[in-house]
């Protein structure tokens, strides 16, 4: 009360205007509204500016600008950064200070938008770690939105392990850094595998600095590959090799291990420099042929699976680890070259003899063909000189023809004993590979694994019979075939062929005897052993006049004897051409008529 009594009215205060509302006294309502927008940020449209967050809830953001009034932005605005609080500055852009409502309208988006281009720039250039939100995916990667722009996260800088689900990235905002910018066409790129790197970089080398070649660690299959596994041991990776992951053979690794699986590995081998490590599976377990029979030696039967197939063999598995060759040579006892294929294939269960074994070089040779007896063991009772045989032609060579009687045995038919009567230059012109032809034993050569062959010794020797027709001096009606430099070929009856020079071929006129003219022949010479005839026209009207001149002196006979002496000489030593069989039947009776007589 005491207090009360010492105010003192104010003299000049108005109560017509306090009772009307006007309360500013001597401050004017112009003054107080200028004085008050002193206080308010001057802003401009079209402008960034930095806000404080107010407030925030599911769809929208309230920033203060200090203007007169806050601005609402759509939260969708702030996606790239969950972690959003009351209190945090943010930029934004001044679309418009007051819309209909009077409302200020902002927008984060833009205002990123606007100034992003010189952010992401000072990023690269000061290794700066970002954060980006990813939109979506895309060929070979993902987009992300960085400073509002769409930038590009290539899917091998997503982690430094492969993606095999790159959709569980989508949504989320991570830590990138800048790595690559086009400045003319305003590409960004960047990297999430960047910023883990050199931590992982850090971890390698305590990691192999304490690694020991023989060392058994766990790790992870991180990824697996047509040559190996790459296993994670936490921080850095190794490489087991297919060869490596089982004693037995493997044909992808997948048969072996499977994605995200631990197991336990040995380090065989690894490079400080490269950071390479070597890896071993199979190295936990002891070798196979460590643990094979010690009871197995050579002459065994053992099975097996064919596991891989070469032309000069196939290797057969015969326990997991331990493997045999079979060489082609020893998959039949025929000595014609043939492909393994032909025998067997990949995953055929076969028996087999085992040929060699060496366990401190761990390999094995084995054969099939030693399951079968050797033809060649009891083959002069099976294939006795003399005995008949259809065999199969398999080869030429310019001296004969190679036939095959049965698997492994094989044989020769020397080209002279192919036709009693025709002279043959090749092999190709009396059969051909793949046909049959009827021969007879006429050699063994057990050592040498061949038999000598005939074919012309299964039919009577047609000169036998030539000899008691084709006498000397007796006389034949010929026709030339062919007339060569030193003689003409004549043909003969029964199909026998004879040669006469150009001596005897000068008829009675005086004029030469020329192809397929018929004349009469005498026979001057007959060689069984060489099979050659030699015949003249010439001697027959010859000999006619010498009977005339029986009464000639000794004298000039001699020299005529002498004479022909030597003719005689010059057409045994002429070309012998090729000779014709004939009809070898009617040789036959025609012999066992003379016989008869």
């Amino acid at each position: 009360m005491e207090n009360l009594k010492n105010i003192q009215p104010v003299e000049d205060f108005n109560w017509d205007s306090y009772e009307m509302g006007e309360t500013y006294g001597d401050v004017s309502k112009d003054d107080l509204v200028k004085t008050y927008d002193e206080t308010l940020n001057t802003v401009k449209d079209k402008e960034v500016v930095m806000g404080t967050v107010t407030a925030m809830n599911k769809r929208e953001v309230v920033v203060n600008i200090g203007f007169k009034s806050d601005g609402v932005v759509s939260m969708a605005e702030f996606r790239y950064n969950p972690e959003l609080k009351i209190g945090d500055e943010v930029e934004v852009y001044i679309e418009n200070q007051e819309d209909k409502k009077g409302q200020l309208i902002l927008s984060h988006k833009k205002a990123r938008a606007t100034r992003s281009w010189d952010r992401v720039n000072e990023a690269l250039e000061k290794d700066e770690i970002i954060k980006g939100y990813i939109k979506c995916r895309t060929k070979g990667g993902m987009i992300v939105d960085v400073f509002g722009i769409e930038a590009f996260l290539p899917g091998s800088q997503i982690d430094v392990k492969p993606i095999r689900d790159y959709d569980v990235f989508v949504g989320k905002t991570m830590e990138f850094k800048i790595v690559k910018i086009n400045q003319e066409f305003k590409n960004v790129v960047v990297s999430h595998k960047a910023l883990i790197e050199a931590e992982l970089e850090a971890q390698k080398k305590d990691i192999i600095s304490k690694l020991e070649k023989g060392q058994v660690l766990e790790g992870t299959v991180k990824n697996i590959t047509s040559y190996g596994v790459f296993i994670d041991l936490g921080g850095v990776d190794g490489l087991i090799h297919i060869t490596d992951l089982s004693w037995g053979r493997v044909s992808h690794p997948e048969e072996i291990v499977q994605l995200d699986q631990k197991i336990n590995v040995v380090i065989l081998d690894f490079d400080d420099e490269k950071k390479r490590i070597a890896l071993g599976l199979k190295q936990l377990t002891p070798h196979p042929w460590d643990a094979l029979d010690t009871n197995l030696k050579v002459g065994d039967k053992v099975k097996g699976k064919v596991v891989v197939m070469a032309d000069y063999g196939a290797f057969i598995e015969i326990a997991p680890g331990v493997e045999g060759l079979i060489h082609v040579s020893e998959m039949s006892w025929t000595q014609h070259l043939r492909s393994a294929q032909d025998f067997m294939k990949v995953g055929d269960e076969i028996e087999a003899v085992i040929l060699t074994l060496d366990r401190d070089e761990r390999k094995m040779s084995l054969g099939i063909k030693q399951l079968k007896a050797d033809p060649w063991e009891d083959i002069e009772s099976r294939f006795p000189v003399g005995s008949r045989h259809t065999a199969k032609v398999r080869n030429f060579t310019n001296f004969g023809v190679f036939v095959e009687i049965e698997e492994g045995v094989d044989g020769l038919i020397h080209i002279s004993d192919l036709s009693w009567t025709k002279k043959i230059k090749h092999p190709s012109e009396f059969t051909q590979i793949g046909a049959e032809i009827e021969v007879q034993v006429l050699e063994i050569d057990k050592e040498n694994r061949r038999l000598s062959l005939g074919h012309k010794q299964l039919e009577e020797n047609p000169w036998d019979v030539f000899e008691t027709i084709f006498t000397v001096g007796s006389i034949h009606e010929g026709t030339i075939i062919e007339v060569l430099d030193k003689g003409a070929v004549v043909s003969l009856p029964y199909g026998v062929e004879g040669f006469a020079t150009p001596k005897h071929l000068v008829k009675e006129d005086g004029s030469q005897a020329a192809v397929d003219e018929k004349l009469q022949f005498k026979v001057i010479e007959f060689n069984k052993e060489a099979k050659r005839i030699i015949l003249s026209h010439s001697r027959i009207f010859e000999d006619e006049q010498k009977g005339a001149k029986k009464d000639a002196p000794a004298a000039d006979k001699k020299p005529a004897a002498r004479r022909n002496k030597n003719e005689e000489s010059a057409m045994v030593t002429g070309p012998v051409e090729k000779t014709t069989l004939g009809d070898i039947e009617e040789l036959a009776a025609l012999k066992e008529k003379l016989s008869g007589k």
